[in-house]
């Protein structure tokens, strides 16, 4: 199974003979065969009808449609999913049960801290010459990760909220402290991403929900409702839970590009205060993410399926007592 990433201006993608033809003002630049194709993201100004995202929907692929200089995430287009109606009946019902909540809350939570643990301890004994700050991430990280697993008593689903925040804040004051001072890497920060690191960061984490959101889609689930982050109008709840595990995976993998210098400055445009990253950043973000994305991939599909098949179990025995 293949990506499909589209990310020039002024292209549109037409539709014909059983295979989609990318055109340019110049004339037919090729085609693209369906078969094989799983997911397409489409950048920017790409032009394209309603039979194009058709044929790619009905040959099973998944569409993300980014927009804006800071490619920021628009919608995503999704093919036919799971049909059993237990799965979503589950679903609702684990989200008005308070424990479920917790339970699901809690290993969420947990899960995070542990893959931020493991990315600063790998990091301490890659860089020796940050070990103090690194240590003290690691002791907060773990003092955290203790009373998540450990706790007795009953935690909410908002005081788990404050414990993750509280961690996230510990771990990216070490995580800062990884990279070069000039890529102007103090915090992490979203709207609008005032360095590279931060950049990057959110257009992996972008990528990353939409793969969650394909994700849910496919077992049967609704994307919008998850067990962890509140419903809110227009965001896909159940994908923001199901990444939260694996954020620390994308981070490792930011930390490596700058290391390896595969993004440079040259990678970067900046418009007043906001940062962005570049067609030829974009270029090399896309061609060194697809391994990770393989590997990330599987795991939430592992996840998202576990899921499924519990709250199946509960719409099941809903359906036989109503």
């Amino acid at each position: 199974m293949t990506t499909l990433y589209v990310d020039r201006k002024d292209v549109e993608l037409r539709y014909a003979n059983g295979v989609v033809e990318v055109h340019e003002a110049s004339g037919r630049r090729g085609s693209i065969p369906l078969v094989g194709l799983e997911r397409v993201v489409l950048h920017g100004r790409v032009r394209l009808s309603t039979s194009v995202i058709g044929a790619f929907v009905k040959s099973g692929a998944s569409v993300c449609l980014l927009g804006g200089r800071g490619s920021r995430y628009v919608a995503t287009c999704l093919g036919q999913p799971h049909n059993d109606v237990y799965r979503r009946l589950g679903q609702f019902d684990a989200y008005r049960d308070a424990q479920a909540r917790t339970r699901w809350s809690r290993e969420l939570v947990a899960a995070k801290i542990a893959s931020q643990l493991r990315v600063l301890r790998r990091a301490m004994a890659d860089r020796p010459d940050k070990r103090h700050p690194l240590f003290r991430g690691i002791r907060r990280l773990e003092e955290a990760l203790g009373r998540v697993s450990s706790s007795t008593g009953h935690l909410s689903v908002p005081t788990l909220r404050g414990m993750e925040g509280a961690a996230a804040a510990a771990y990216f004051a070490a995580f800062v402290v990884l990279f070069p001072p000039s890529l102007g890497f103090k915090a992490r920060r979203r709207r609008p991403p005032p360095d590279p690191v931060n950049v990057c960061l959110s257009f992996g984490y972008t990528l990353l929900h939409y793969e969650a959101a394909s994700a849910a889609q496919a077992a049967g689930l609704d994307p919008m409702l998850g067990l962890y982050h509140e419903p809110a109008y227009g965001r896909e709840s159940l994908a923001a839970d199901a990444i939260e595990p694996f954020r620390a995976h994308v981070d490792r993998w930011v930390l490596e590009l700058f290391r390896r210098r595969i993004l440079a400055d040259r990678s970067f445009t900046r418009h007043g205060d906001t940062v962005l990253l570049g067609k030829d950043g974009r270029r090399r973000f896309y061609e060194h993410y697809n391994p990770l994305a393989k590997a990330l991939r599987r795991l939430l599909r592992q996840q998202v399926q576990r899921a499924a098949r519990n709250f199946e179990q509960r719409g099941r025995k809903l359906g036989r007592t109503s």
